[in-house]
């Protein structure tokens, strides 16, 4: 640090499940740090990416997407974006353009509603907009400013990078004044067996995303530090049912062998070390009950 004036605060970006959260976090801190999956609900806690640049640090919490809970682990993960919503410093409501062209759903009109009784305001960033034509986005800009709950409207792609640096550099420019609070190498504060945990559950969706649904778990273990510089991970992928448990083996381990190959690769990556990955399958119907799992990811197990 120079001794100039440093801008530093929390962006959370809120929005429903599949609105691209997730995609826009990496875009904008410039490297992978939270799961991106077709499948909706991936994104159970707080994931934290952090960007340095222009003389400011904005940490972005990639929140849970707001749905209509209907199980402890659902409540946990709505009651987590909230929080994370009225604790920020900047607010993006993310709304997937394509989608809220075909009209109003559940799940926005929820989000509305929360920011509405929450006394909130947030920046709304249209997303995917290189799936629609102008005159449609102008028209769902209106609609969102009619409700008096946005401050500002931004449009990007976050797939493309389209409108994402516009967005990046009025963000910066709008945190509040103060010392950085990560080192500027830094960028993100999740523990490295959760990231390896992400990692792996992120290719069991990708791996098997028509046969799996989403309500999979990975614990890490064992995360053992080598002297060459490499780790030994060990990870159990929970699943609820026996034939959930065959179907993420495969034929003969054909399956679980490509998931750990490609979750190998990805979390060697991410750590920028060598990795040796052991993972194990494991039936447990009530996996989403287990409050151990619930502070692992910074949920509200009573939520």
């Amino acid at each position: 640090m120079t001794g100039e004036t440093t801008r530093c605060g929390f962006v959370a970006l809120l929005g429903a499940p599949n609105a691209g959260k997730s995609t826009l976090v990496n875009r904008l801190v410039g490297t992978k740090v939270a799961i991106v999956s077709p499948k909706v609900q991936t994104t159970r806690s707080r994931v934290t990416g952090i960007l340095v640049e222009s003389g400011a640090q904005a940490v972005f919490l990639d929140l849970p997407g707001v749905f209509a809970p209907k199980r402890r682990l659902d409540r946990a993960m709505v009651d987590a974006a909230w929080r994370g919503a009225e604790d920020a410093d900047a607010l993006l409501f993310v709304v997937d353009a394509k989608r809220a062209s075909r009209g109003s759903d559940d799940d926005e009109a929820l989000i509305l509603d929360g920011l509405r009784e929450r006394k909130l305001k947030a920046v709304l960033v249209l997303n995917k907009i290189d799936l629609l034509d102008p005159p449609t986005l102008l028209t769902l800009a209106k609609r969102y400013d009619a409700t008096g709950l946005v401050s500002e409207i931004f449009m990007v792609s976050a797939e493309t990078g389209d409108g994402c640096d516009t967005l990046k550099e009025k963000l910066l420019g709008r945190l509040p004044e103060g010392p950085y609070l990560y080192p500027e190498d830094e960028i993100s504060d999740l523990p490295a067996r959760l990231l390896a945990a992400e990692a792996t559950r992120e290719q069991v969706f990708r791996q098997l995303h028509q046969e799996l649904p989403y309500a999979i778990a990975v614990e890490t273990d064992k995360f053992e530090e080598r002297k060459d510089g490499s780790a030994r991970i060990e990870q159990t992928v929970y699943v609820a049912r026996e034939g959930q448990r065959k179907i993420v083996i495969g034929a003969k381990g054909a399956q679980i062998k490509k998931i750990g190959e490609m979750a190998r690769a990805e979390i060697a990556r991410m750590l920028d070390r060598p990795i040796h990955l052991f993972l194990h399958v494991k039936v447990a119907p009530d996996w989403d009950e287990k409050r151990d799992f619930f502070k692992d990811w910074g949920l509200e197990y009573d939520a």
